[in-house]
Parts: structure tokens; sequence; C-alpha cells
């Protein structure tokens, strides 16, 4: 195991800047996705399914919460078909659609069915360990270098656009 160990580390470094951006994709698209799922909630019929998926058991909700996953699967798979077949944009349309949209919903699922989940005391630790790698990785990255100029150029284009903008 420790002969392995230099090559995970290493693997780990390279993939590192992917992970984070893949985790802030996920952490600028979780609460507002997730609040507009809310929002359709409030409407009759869809009150009645989020107020049973609430009152799931642990199991059941940690297979509702699965099957997002599994129905998007085919969505992904037919956009890689069309990446192979030439239609580069189609397919990567696709990704990013299906990626939304599952966001969307396991964000949602995940506010509804989080008190039941924590239940499950082994998902309630692997949850626990996510949340601290996961946070330890974004502030990684909010402290380089890389991500400090980016702001910088990011406040510094919303200061350009305010002023092409700005009434006269």
């Amino acid at each position: 195991m420790k002969t392995s160990l230099p090559w995970l580390r290493a693997l780990l470094a390279l993939l590192r800047w992917p992970l984070a951006l893949l985790l802030v994709f996920e952490e600028w698209g979780w609460d507002p996705l997730q609040r507009l799922l809310a929002a359709l909630g409030r409407w009759p019929g869809f009150r009645w399914v989020e107020e049973r998926v609430s009152r799931l058991p642990p199991y059941g909700a940690l297979a509702l919460f699965i099957f997002p996953s599994l129905l998007l699967l085919p969505l992904k798979l037919a956009a890689l078909w069309l990446i192979g077949q030439g239609h580069a944009l189609w397919g990567a349309a696709l990704i990013i659609g299906a990626k939304l949209v599952g966001t969307a919903i396991v964000a949602r699922l995940f506010t509804l069915t989080r008190p039941a989940l924590m239940q499950l005391p082994w998902l309630a630790q692997l949850y626990a360990r996510w949340s601290v790698w996961k946070n330890g990785l974004l502030d990684w990255a909010r402290a380089s270098g890389v991500w400090r100029t980016a702001r910088l150029l990011k406040a510094e284009l919303k200061r350009l656009l305010r002023g092409w903008f700005r009434p006269r």
C-alpha cells in the first residue's frame, strides 16, 4: 500500500484543479437551482410529492436520491454519441443541460431527504468526511493566485459592464 501512495498523491495533485472547478460549479448552482425547484414545490401537485418525499424512511430516501443519476445516464450517453458523430456542440449542450437538471433535482432531493439520510450512521459519517474534504479543496482553490486573479478580472469586467450599460 505504501508504494502506491506517492502515485495516488500525484494523481490527486493532477486532478486538484479539475475537481475544484467541478465543485465550484456545483456550489454555484446548488442553492439557486434548489430554490428554483422549491418554488415549483409550492404548486399543489408538486407540494404533495415533496411532502411524501420528505417523509421517506432513510433507505427509501437513499434510493430516491440515487434515482436521478440513473435517469440522466442515458442522456449523458446520448451526448457522448452525438460528440462521436461529429455534433460536438449538441453533445456539449446536452451534457450541460443534463448537469443543470441533475444538479437541480439532486439539490432539492437532498434538501428534502437530508434528515432521513443523516439517520444512516455510515452515510452521516461519509457526508461529514466529504464536507471536510470538499471545503478543504475549495479553500485551497480560493487561496490560489489563479483564483484571486480571476476574482480581480471578474470585478473589473463588472465595473466595465456597469459603465457601458449605465443610463446616460
